[in-house]
């Protein structure tokens, strides 16, 4: 399936794998986070940050990392005059959009815990988003937490103790990164309340069509 890139679940999963592939290299060169870290003038803590994919880091930092790592070239493809979008000042200049390069097929690990815990991050992503647009809606997320409160499920007490904290002093960060405990704090979350039905509709369509495989242009240019 040919599809735009501004599917915000596949800039997520991008995201991810980049981090993966950092990670990777640096266990493949026999490097240590630690060595790693102190070698670049950064702490462990970014350093794992950007291993995980989180979007929190500069992009500075992440270019520092893919510089230690070999793999600066990359960004070169990307920077590289010949991939910049033609522009009415280029267009004149004599620039023009020829058939693509290539076309990449994009997928997700399909296994259970993999694709859930992405439509979960995506879903808790955009609704963070929309909290920090409009404050009004956090008001609807705590009065679910409550209402699960005062039901008093044991279970789930601890996690939505923590919620609770997190809510009132908007720790987004603890439920968004990439831990175990943020992957149950997600689990046991009030957040999509705040989402309206046809945006849930949205990010788990845009899921299914990543289990199944979508399409990515990388267009070519020449210049003439």
């Amino acid at each position: 399936m040919l599809v735009s890139s501004n599917s915000s679940v596949i800039q997520l999963h991008l995201l991810l794998q980049l981090g993966d592939r950092f990670r990777r290299l640096r266990e493949s060169q026999g490097l240590s986070t630690v060595e790693t870290a102190s070698r670049l003038g950064i702490s462990r803590a970014t350093l794992r940050a950007v291993e995980a994919g989180d979007p929190t880091p500069s992009i500075g930092t992440y270019l520092i990392v893919m510089s230690a790592l070999g793999i600066l070239g990359d960004l070169a493809l990307l920077v590289d005059e010949v991939t910049q979008p033609v522009t009415p000042n280029n267009r004149a200049a004599g620039v023009s959009l020829e058939a693509p390069l290539a076309r990449i097929v994009v997928s997700a690990d399909t296994s259970r815990h993999r694709i859930q815990d992405l439509q979960s991050l995506a879903l808790h992503e955009e609704a963070v988003r929309r909290v920090r647009a409009e404050p009004a809606l956090l008001q609807q997320a705590q009065a679910v937490l409550q209402k699960w409160l005062d039901a008093g499920d044991l279970r789930s007490a601890s996690l939505w103790l923590e919620w609770k904290d997190i809510l009132e002093h908007r720790k987004w960060r603890k439920a968004l990164g990439r831990t175990h405990r943020a992957q149950e704090l997600r689990q046991a979350s009030p957040m999509t309340a705040v989402l309206p039905p046809e945006v849930r509709k949205r990010i788990l369509q845009e899921v299914r069509e990543l289990k199944e495989g979508v399409v990515l242009e990388i267009a070519g240019r020449s210049r003439q």
